[in-house]
């Protein structure tokens, strides 16, 4: 029988379970992500201009300590008990 019920519980029950890995994205983490894509941005023009010295550091900031650094930031849940 295909009919519109029948298909939509059939896909239903394919459907996988999510499972939750704990991940919260927050305000620090969008903060760290912003402030890591303009110290890059900031990076490139210092590059483009010939710093040679100034580029580097700034592009090293951004993308090895601040963009990863947004990306394994994790709030603590108050549900967890600690």
């Amino acid at each position: 029988m295909i009919n519109g019920k029948s298909t939509a519980r059939t896909r239903a029950a394919r459907k996988v379970a999510e499972s939750d890995l704990g991940f919260n994205w927050g305000m620090a983490n969008n903060l760290l992500l912003g402030l890591g894509l303009a110290v890059v941005v900031v990076g490139y023009f210092a590059l483009s201009r010939g710093s040679i010295t100034l580029a580097p550091v700034l592009l090293v900031l951004g993308y090895v300590v601040l963009i990863p650094s947004s990306l394994l930031l994790r709030r603590r849940s108050r549900a967890s008990g600690e």
